[in-house]
């Protein structure tokens, strides 16, 4: 694949891997793509979006939109695909999930590792699709909703006690970082083990297209 004409947006190589950008994509200059990115045809990155790839691939298809302050992660154990003609909303946040063809992603909603969303769903403002989640295709997640489970229960925020219920099984600091939530010192490791592995972009090199 052809790199992308350079534009001024950011790239960098990390951990050796350097982003490959359709050259019918269009990356905005103060987006930030890092690592082992690939950016399919017809794609656009809006201003202040960060796609980083820490150890595993992101890769979006086709006709992807990304909008301004989007933030797309993916590490060594939880890599990120999105599928085809996907919009990602602004302020939306993908770590480490799939997102299968034509799915929407309004503004400020969070998806989480190892979760997937099927074809044809919609994920409406500031809704959330918890770790390990899977949502059938043509789901949708109300405003404001919390998805949780497999197969996915959707709650509204205020029934707390049946979200954690249903996300408590589901570990995010076994599964995410790899701690057992009965660590005494939980929030000393995590920082210390997840700071060594972000500590690793010290050795990033800026890269043009």
């Amino acid at each position: 694949m052809a790199p992308a004409a350079y534009a001024g947006d950011m790239r960098f190589e990390h951990l050796g891997a350097q982003p490959r950008i359709h050259p019918d994509a269009v990356v905005a200059a103060t987006a930030v793509v890092s690592g082992d990115v690939t950016i399919g045809a017809g794609c656009q990155v809006l201003h202040g979006a960060v796609l980083t790839a820490e150890g595993g691939p992101v890769t979006l298809g086709e006709h992807v939109i990304v909008m301004e302050n989007a933030l797309i992660r993916a590490s060594a154990s939880h890599p990120v695909h999105i599928g085809s003609h996907v919009l990602v909303g602004p302020m939306a946040s993908i770590s480490g999930a799939t997102v299968e063809d034509e799915v929407f992603l309004a503004t400020g909603t969070r998806v989480f590792n190892g979760a997937r969303i099927g074809t044809h769903s919609e994920v409406r403002i500031n809704a959330v699709v918890h770790l390990r989640t899977v949502l059938p295709p043509e789901s949708v997640v109300p405003i404001g909703w919390v998805a949780v489970g497999d197969p996915a229960q959707m709650l509204p925020p205020d029934r707390h006690d049946e979200i954690w219920a249903l996300q408590h099984d589901l570990d995010f600091p076994g599964y995410v970082f790899g701690l057992d939530r009965a660590t005494p010192d939980l929030m000393v490791q995590l920082t210390e083990r997840y700071g060594s592995s972000l500590a690793r972009h010290a050795g990033d090199r800026r890269v043009d297209g």
